[in-house]
C-alpha cells in the first residue's frame, strides 16, 4: 500500500524542477509515490519530467493537453493519489532531505485529520522562516476553533497547500480538492473549508519546505487579468462561509480578509497592466458591494484609516449591472 502521495504539478519550470526534483529523490521510500503533473509546459521541463518518471523512485507521470492552473493541475493529482496520507509541492520549491518521513511521524503520532507545518521562505539569496500562526505546537485542535479571531491573523490566512499533510479521509470527503480554473488565490476556499469542515487538526514546528518567492513565470509577479481571480476565490468563502453554522461568529473575519487583500491589490495597482488596474476597481467595487453590508461596515470600522478611506472610496464607486454579476 502507498503510504504517502506527494502531488507536484508543473508549469514552465525549467530553471527550477531539477531542484526540485533532487529534493524529492531526498525523500524517497519504497511506500512514497510522487505524482508529476505536468500542466501543459511549453518549454523543456516536459522533457526534465520524462527524464525523471524513469529515474525518480515511486514518480508517476501526468500531462494536460491544455493549461488549466495550479488548482485543475492539483485536482489532477489528487485523482490519481493512492496514498493513505496526502501532501503538495510545487514544482519551483524544494525540500530538507527525509523531510517527508519526519512529515509523515508527526501526523501519525498526532492521529489527526491534518497537520500544518512552518517553512523556509527564498527570495534570491534571502531566507526567512514562516511559521504557522497558531501559537500551541503539537496539539490536537478543532480546526473550526482556531479560525478566529477576526482581528489577527490566524491559521486560514496560512494558505500554504504545501505546507501541512493530510489524512486520505479528507479527500474521501471532498475536502481536498480545489475550486477548478482558479488562477490565483485557491488555497483561500480550500483552507477555509478544511478549518470549517475537517475535525482534528495540529500545527508542528518541522522546517522543511523551501518556498520560492520572486520567481518571474509566478503570477504574484505578473499583473494580468489572472491575478483578479482572488475576487472568485474570496467571493466563494464569504457564500460558504455565509451558509455555515458559525455564520454569524465566522463572517467578521472572512470579510475582514476580504477587504485586506483587495486594499493590498490597490496599494500596489501600478504593477497591473492598465486595462487590468481599472478592472480590479470596478470589480473590487462591485466585491464590496456584494458583502454583507453590516458586517463590511464593522471591518471597516476596525481597520487602520489609510486601508478603511481607501475601501470607503472604492465601495462609493458607480458598478455597472454587468461587473456587479
Amino acid at each position: 500500500m502507498v503510504k504517502l502521495s506527494v502531488i507536484v504539478p508543473f508549469y514552465n519550470v525549467q530553471q527550477y524542477a531539477p531542484d526540485t526534483l533532487r529534493s524529492l529523490r531526498a525523500n524517497t521510500r519504497d511506500d512514497f509515490e510522487f505524482i508529476l503533473v505536468d500542466d501543459c509546459s511549453r518549454d523543456g521541463t516536459p522533457d526534465i519530467l520524462e527524464r525523471a518518471a524513469r529515474e525518480l523512485p515511486g514518480a508517476v507521470h501526468l500531462r494536460h493537453e491544455t493549461n488549466g492552473g495550479l488548482a485543475t493541475a492539483r485536482n489532477t493529482g489528487l485523482d490519481a493519489a493512492r496514498g493513505e496520507y496526502l501532501t503538495f509541492l510545487d514544482g519551483d520549491d524544494w525540500l530538507a532531505p527525509g523531510y517527508y518521513e519526519q512529515l509523515l511521524a508527526s501526523i501519525e503520532e498526532l492521529g489527526c485529520d491534518f497537520v500544518r507545518t512552518d517553512h523556509v521562505q527564498c527570495t534570491a539569496r534571502a531566507r526567512s522562516v514562516h511559521r504557522v500562526p497558531h501559537g500551541r505546537r503539537g496539539v490536537v485542535m478543532s480546526p473550526r476553533e482556531v479560525i478566529l479571531p477576526a482581528d489577527r491573523s490566524t491559521s486560514v490566512d496560512y494558505a500554504y497547500a504545501w505546507a501541512g499533510i493530510y489524512h486520505r479521509r479528507l479527500a474521501d470527503a471532498g475536502l481536498l480538492h480545489f475550486t477548478d480554473g482558479l488562477r490565483t488565490a485557491e488555497d483561500r476556499p480550500w483552507i477555509w473549508r478544511l478549518h470549517r469542515e475537517a475535525e482534528s487538526c495540529a500545527a508542528v514546528g518541522l522546517l522543511g519546505v523551501f518556498y520560492r518567492r520572486g520567481v518571474a513565470s509566478s503570477l504574484t509577479q505578473i499583473g494580468d487579468v489572472r491575478q483578479l481571480d482572488f475576487i472568485k476565490a474570496f467571493d466563494q468563502v464569504i457564500r460558504e462561509t455565509a451558509a455555515d453554522r458559525d455564520a454569524e461568529k465566522l463572517l467578521p473575519k472572512a470579510v475582514r480578509t476580504y477587504c485586506a487583500i483587495i486594499s493590498h491589490h490597490l496599494g500596489s495597482i501600478e504593477r497591473f497592466e492598465p486595462s487590468v488596474a481599472r478592472k480590479l476597481k470596478s470589480m473590487s467595487a462591485a466585491a464590496l458591494k456584494r458583502m454583507p453590508q453590516g458586517v463590511l461596515d464593522e471591518a471597516l470600522d476596525s481597520m487602520d484609516l489609510q486601508r478603511a478611506t481607501r475601501l470607503r472610496r472604492l465601495r462609493r464607486r458607480p458598478v455597472s449591472a454587468e461587473v456587479a454579476a
